[in-house]
């Protein structure tokens, strides 16, 4: 049982830990648990969480897709068939359309996600699963084509935690596709009345986390194909412009952007978010196409003592960036800071604070696009500048 001065203690740094490392399967109930049914509403039982307003000029809209490869079984767990994912699409819509604002997550999934690190008895499931977003259901899209960009979560997360990222660049003019892949998170609601959970978690240290990149690269590129294909699996296709496609990913994402942008020449630009390169950057290059690395001050590397980011820069061939923030941790760059901060969270490794970790995620992250894919010149990717003093330019 926990003591109140060990609860206190547990409150005050849930939010800064509560994706410090990935889960096992045995953490939480197995795939046939039945997931809630209903997302949670957004009233709270505990303090009201909210995703910063996405700072573009478009509303925003989101679906959900259930995608099946049937061209070859999971990986992870080959008796449950087909290669399955989920995807929210966020995309630029007209003001004022839209039913209800889109969930965060289940309750069951943040139950999991609390429970798979002790944490079930600190923080209320409900108090993380009505996290306020502001992307709305059904919202009619935006006139015109915008370019597409897919996120890959961190491995063992689930993909909410870049919802703050995705709905800004969705705000900003891209159809945003951000992709959770079966069994590698603490636990991803499926149709059916299925809960998946981290199998792959109990794997890698027999397969090595390179299996995860180049498995990830497999199921994002069968995305593309069903978002830009003859058939396309989403009802608002004809938004994306299937020429002016880039991606970016956290931890094990950022790897699989790099994995994907090698194996799929139509990735033109990639982002690797404190991402070690387990499946390092070919030895060729990548074809000239752009790539920008954002990442931890820590010895100018994500992992303290990884060398992958000198021996992927080296092998870099186009337009490169190598970005630090000071004062910044491994998940910086997604929702988690900015949610810790409401909750009066500072964790003391990573004191930046949550407004600055994604206000600098999502400005960089944009301007790497904006320049990439839209043409757009950004000053921004220049050199240091005084409105962000935390952000480096290394020169390896």
């Amino acid at each position: 049982m926990i003591s109140p001065r060990s609860r206190a203690t547990a409150t005050a740094i849930a939010l800064a830990v509560l994706l410090a490392a990935p889960s096992t399967a045995s953490a939480a109930p197995g795939p046939g648990t039945r997931p809630d049914a209903t997302p949670a509403a957004h009233a709270a039982t505990g303090p009201s969480l909210e995703v910063p307003r996405p700072t573009g000029p478009y509303a925003t809209g989101r679906d959900t897709l259930h995608l099946t490869d049937r061209s070859r079984p999971d990986p992870w767990v080959p008796a449950s068939g087909a290669r399955q994912l989920m995807v929210s699409v966020h995309y630029p819509a007209l003001p004022g359309s839209g039913t209800t604002t889109a969930p965060y997550m289940t309750t069951d999934e943040a139950r999991l996600m609390l429970a798979s690190r002790g944490l079930e008895d600190v923080i209320p499931a409900t108090t993380v699963s009505a996290t306020l977003t502001h992307a709305r259901l059904a919202a009619r899209p935006a006139h015109g084509r915008f370019p597409l960009v897919v996120l890959s979560p961190g491995f063992g997360t689930p993909r909410t935690t870049l919802t703050g990222l995705a709905e800004d660049l969705a705000s900003r003019g891209y159809v945003v596709a951000t992709v959770d892949h079966a069994y590698e998170s603490t636990g991803t609601t499926f149709p059916g009345g299925r809960l998946l959970t981290c199998a792959a978690c109990e794997q890698t240290a027999t397969t090595g986390m390179a299996a995860v990149a180049t498995g990830r690269a497999k199921d994002l590129s069968f995305v593309l194909d069903r978002l830009t294909g003859r058939r396309p699996a989403w009802r608002h296709a004809h938004m994306i412009d299937p020429h002016r496609i880039g991606m970016a990913g956290h931890s094990i994402g950022g790897n699989a952007t790099a994995s994907t942008m090698a194996a799929d020449h139509r990735v033109r630009a990639g982002v690797d978010m404190d991402g070690t390169f387990f499946d390092p950057v070919p030895a060729g290059g990548l074809d000239g196409r752009p790539f920008m690395m954002l990442g931890t001050a820590s010895d100018h590397h994500p992992g303290g003592e990884d060398e992958s980011w000198d021996e992927g820069w080296a092998q870099l061939d186009g337009w490169k960036r190598w970005l630090t923030v000071t004062d910044s941790g491994h998940f910086t760059f997604t929702d988690v800071p900015v949610l810790g901060g409401q909750l009066g969270i500072v964790d003391p490794e990573a004191p930046l604070s949550g407004e600055r970790s994604i206000r600098i995620t999502r400005d960089y992250v944009a301007a790497f696009f904006d320049l990439h894919l839209r043409g757009t010149p950004q000053p921004l990717l220049d050199g240091p500048t005084p409105d962000n003093p935390e952000v480096g330019f290394q020169q390896p």
